[in-house]
């Protein structure tokens, strides 16, 4: 087989993992903050998914167009669901807030189900057929916009947390909870401001995903575990950890694809998993607890 067909699909593999490590960066800054695990996190991209397919459908607007106002969306989206429902569990029982996202995430894609029906949807834009070639290189147009889109919403999150008051003070709510009441800071305001970011970076997500693959409601549940694989290899909490993770699970997958089957790209992912638990525990960027 001639080497550039390893090298073309290996670049599919990380343009795509760049748009799965911006899907689990929402997740990583969730449990980084907030200290909860969003088993819901999968069904509200398919929610950002089905927002993108409306839109298109019924007024031709890009997905990549409507990206902020569709992040906006589940930006209220995650900061209700914190303030009226996973507020009040944030000091029960980890098995109760277990319970509580996973019955969320059963409403949801029931919801979806009823909704829109069990068959899949999806949009083509202009675009959807164009490549780039450099070289023996051939990139799909809409890989390439919806990594340079992953790209763009992860720096303006790294600059956020880095540079804003806001920023900075959930960065302290992260580091020491106790001190944080000391100061002074609204922790429950700052938790709901997290968890509706991290509901806007998979809504953002979604509208690049939808460029990529078409939506069923039953892709919310694989999107969650996919996430939680990605956290997991990047390091729980780390925000450049997702981003690693992500391009590692998609060259892994993309990789798995050519030389197996694309049916066996869960496998290898797994595979990975594996071997980042037992040789690395805390994930490639974690910290060691």
């Amino acid at each position: 087989m001639p080497a550039e067909i390893y090298l073309n699909v290996a670049v599919s593999g990380l343009l795509t993992g760049l748009v799965y490590g911006l899907m689990a960066l929402g997740l990583s800054v969730i449990f980084g903050v907030v200290r909860v695990v969003n088993f819901a996190h999968g069904e509200m991209m398919t929610i950002a998914m089905y927002l993108a397919v409306v839109l298109f459908s019924h007024y031709r607007l890009d997905p990549l167009v409507m990206m902020v106002p569709i992040a906006g969306v589940l930006f209220a989206l995650g900061y209700v669901m914190q303030r009226g429902l996973i507020n009040p569990f944030i000091n029960r029982p980890e098995h109760s807030q277990f319970m509580l996202l996973v019955a969320l995430a059963l409403i949801l894609v029931n919801g979806l189900l009823i909704v829109f029906g069990p068959d899949a949807q999806g949009v083509q834009t202009s675009y959807s057929f164009a490549s780039f070639a450099v070289g023996r290189l051939i990139v799909d147009a809409n890989k390439i916009y919806a990594a340079l889109a992953a790209l763009a919403v992860a720096a303006a999150l790294f600059a956020f947390f880095r540079y804003t008051l806001a920023g900075k003070a959930i960065r302290a709510c992260a580091d020491n909870y106790a001190g944080a009441l000391v100061v002074g800071l609204d922790v429950k305001r700052l938790y709901a401001l997290t968890f509706g970011i991290g509901a806007a970076c998979v809504g953002a997500a979604g509208c690049m995903m939808v460029l990529l693959v078409d939506v069923t409601p039953p892709l919310g549940p694989a999107y969650t575990l996919l996430a939680f694989v990605i956290v997991i290899v990047g390091g729980l909490g780390s925000m450049g950890g997702a981003l690693l993770g992500g391009v590692l699970i998609g060259v892994s997958e993309a990789l798995a694809g050519l030389f197996i089957a694309p049916s066996a790209k869960s496998m290898f992912s797994f595979g990975l998993l594996i071997l980042i638990l037992l040789l690395r525990p805390q994930g490639l960027l974690g910290r060691r607890t």
